[in-house]
């Protein structure tokens, strides 16, 4: 873990700040100056007769504000804007999100500030509240200047009863790039607000904006500024289509699914880095768990290279959950509210609950420092290149089950993964074990995938059996919940033992019997809710899936074999005599079965079975003969829908389907 990622991880949660502002866009700035100056005679909604709303006015102040991201727009990409503003020749560093106004010109955004020393923001340490978040996001990469914005603003104090209640400025603004082009220059009013003064203030800046014919801001500065350098922030990039229709075809089917649940752990890496809202780590390591079951679901229609890239999910989905699980404790620690009153009301002085949240607070820092880290390693990044990848080229024609329809191969996927889930109950139910229990919610968990991958196939015919086996998968998450929360208390008590007060040591020993007993409570119902696997949602869509299956083979045309007569050739002086021929209609057909070694099994013969591919995935698709009940002596079968041999060049075996050695 690099230096910087654990400090970021271990540094103090502070106080948000929002800024509460509206923005006005003004052709002059001059009608503005008259309404200051007849303010403290103009009748004022909101205020009582006796809140007389004065101006002071405040010295004018240039401003120089500087604009930065990295390379790759991790800040922008995050929400977020990054910006050093000099001003009476002090340096400071603010960090703002980019949420968007309202349609009044209202803004209510996160903006925290820090001094910066002359070092620069390279010299920021990660315990204040820029530094903390800034290196979170930017992780190791270099910050660079994207726009460079001057202001001359002219402030005033709006006081009621000698209390600042709110900052109006007037800005003239100009907006310079480093691409040469010339500068823009904007007028601007602004209204910052107190907090506790926003209702009471709201008539005052509606009869600004009215007498002062001013617009709402739709854009920031820095937004501004984008757009007259004809800057984009770039969003998240285009992995291909994600529909699917209810005739698409396996390999449709499994690229859509897996851009989908990519396109989460994309969307979901900047929260997770800034970790400031455990869902985006929820939702990041639900994704890369989809990623791999997909991978599972689909592998018949994937290259090889897929492989290593599961492995490499697996990796992934352990550092993230290892924070998840530490959020899951504090969270329940958070529900005992109750345990803290009591302590409260016994002879106990302290409450021992503090130091344990203390403790699996300290652990879960050092653990996101390590989510931090790997984030920040080549071999995250090239775990994203080789899936990005994959999802942009789409499905290869060089597997035949890519282009088989999805629902004649889905039942079967399906079928087997529940075949699994009612062998895995079944031992669960008789042994009692919590590890039983917990391998039984993994292929719950992965036959809920597969079905939710599927849906789309279906129409909302899925739902009803998901929801159930949803709860069953919940229930039997509680249960692995409690089971990794008590082996987390033990290892943590007997690491730190003698750090802990005997208080806090006896505490741990409660909250583990807590765990116990929610786990003995789900796992006595767990007869009644096992019965779902094999019940009548079930059963109903099990027969679903296999009408559809039929609908599908019997909308499939018998492809008619090609046929090419032979034509008689004139004998060649010296040439043998021709074999006589056989009597006309004396030919007999080949009977089933003739042919086939002893033993081999009979073929019951389908819409596919017209033509006959070999797929391996170490070898190029082969032409095999075609044996047809019409075949007669001097025809030649051409089979159907079979790709034609490459042109020219020698076939590659050491490569696979996609071209990889």
């Amino acid at each position: 873990m690099s230096d910087r990622a654990g400090e970021v991880a271990a540094s103090a949660t502070d106080d948000v700040e929002v800024e509460v502002e509206w923005q006005f866009d003004a052709l002059d700035l001059r009608p503005v100056e008259r309404w200051l100056a007849d303010l403290p005679g103009r009748p004022i909604g909101g205020l009582t007769a006796t809140q007389a709303l004065t101006a002071l006015a405040k010295p004018v102040v240039h401003q120089v504000d500087r604009y930065l991201d990295t390379e790759d727009w991790r800040i922008g990409r995050a929400g977020f804007v990054l910006r050093t503003r000099r001003k009476r020749r002090r340096d400071e560093v603010t960090l703002k999100d980019s949420r968007p106004a309202g349609e009044d010109g209202l803004r209510r955004r996160l903006e925290v500030t820090e001094p910066l020393r002359s070092e620069g923001i390279a010299d920021l340490g990660a315990d204040g509240p820029v530094g903390r978040r800034l290196w979170a996001v930017a992780g190791n990469r270099p910050l660079r200047q994207i726009l460079v914005i001057r202001t001359r603003r002219r402030a005033f104090s709006l006081r009621v009863a000698g209390e600042e209640v709110a900052e109006l400025a007037l800005d003239e603004t100009t907006i310079v790039g480093d691409t040469g082009t010339r500068p823009a220059h904007l007028r601007r009013v602004e209204v910052e607000v107190t907090h506790g003064w926003v209702v009471a203030l709201e008539p005052m800046v509606a009869d600004l904006r009215e007498a002062c014919g001013l617009q709402p801001a739709t854009l920031s500065k820095y937004e501004a500024g984008l757009l007259t350098l004809g800057i984009t922030i770039p969003g998240l990039p285009d992995l291909g289509s994600t529909a699917v229709s209810p005739d698409a075809s396996l390999g449709e089917l499994a690229y859509a699914v897996l851009r989908r649940h990519l396109g989460v752990v994309l969307a979901r890496e900047p929260g997770t880095r800034l970790g400031e809202d455990a869902e985006d780590l929820h939702d990041m390591r639900v994704a890369t768990r989809r990623l791999r079951a997909a991978i599972d679901v689909f592998i018949s229609v994937l290259p090889v290279r897929i492989n290593g890239l599961r492995s490499e999910l697996g990796w992934l989905a352990a550092v993230l959950g290892e924070v998840r699980d530490l959020d899951v404790q504090l969270e329940h620690l958070d529900n005992m509210g109750e345990w803290s009153i009591a302590w409260a009301s016994s002879e106990v002085t302290e409450d021992p609950l503090i130091h344990l949240r203390q403790l699996l607070a300290v652990h879960r820092d050092e653990a996101r420092g390590r989510l931090l880290a790997a984030l920040d390693s080549a071999r995250y990044q090239r775990l994203l290149k080789g899936l990005t990848t994959l999802a942009v080229q789409g499905p290869s024609r060089r597997f035949a089950a890519a282009g088989v329809p999805a629902v004649v191969s889905v039942p079967d996927l399906v079928a087997s993964r529940h075949r699994r889930v009612l062998k895995g109950a079944r031992r669960a139910r008789k042994s009692g074990l919590a590890a039983d229990f917990h391998r039984l919610r993994i292929r719950a968990k992965r036959l809920r995938y597969s079905l939710e991958f599927t849906a789309d196939l279906y129409g909302s015919r899925t739902d009803r059996f998901v929801r159930r086996l949803a709860r069953l998968q919940d229930a039997l998450g509680l249960m692995q919940d409690a089971e990794v929360a008590t082996a987390q208390l033990l290892a943590i008590t007997a690491a730190s033992s003698s750090e802990l007060p005997s208080l806090t040591v006896f505490a741990m020993g409660s909250v583990a019997e807590r765990y116990r007993a929610e786990a003995a409570d789900l796992l006595a119902s767990m007869t009644r809710r096992l019965k779902v696997l094999d019940g009548d949602e079930w059963k109903a869509l099990a027969n679903l899936m296999a009408d559809r299956r039929d609908e599908s083979l019997a909308a499939i045309p018998i492809p008619r074999p090609r046929t090419r007569p032979t034509t008689p050739c004139t004998a060649l002086p010296g040439a043998p005599t021709a074999l006589p021929t056989e009597p006309a209609g004396s030919t007999e057909p080949v009977a089933a079965g003739e042919g086939q070694a002893a033993g081999e099994p009979g073929i019951n013969p389908t819409p596919f079975d017209a033509v006959t591919e070999i797929e391996h995935r170490d070898e190029a698709p082969a032409l095999t003969a075609v044996t047809s009940p019409v075949a007669s002596v001097g025809l030649v079968t051409l089979p159907d829908e079979v790709d034609p041999p490459p042109a020219e060049g020698p076939t590659d075996h050491s490569t696979n389907a996609v071209g990889e050695r």
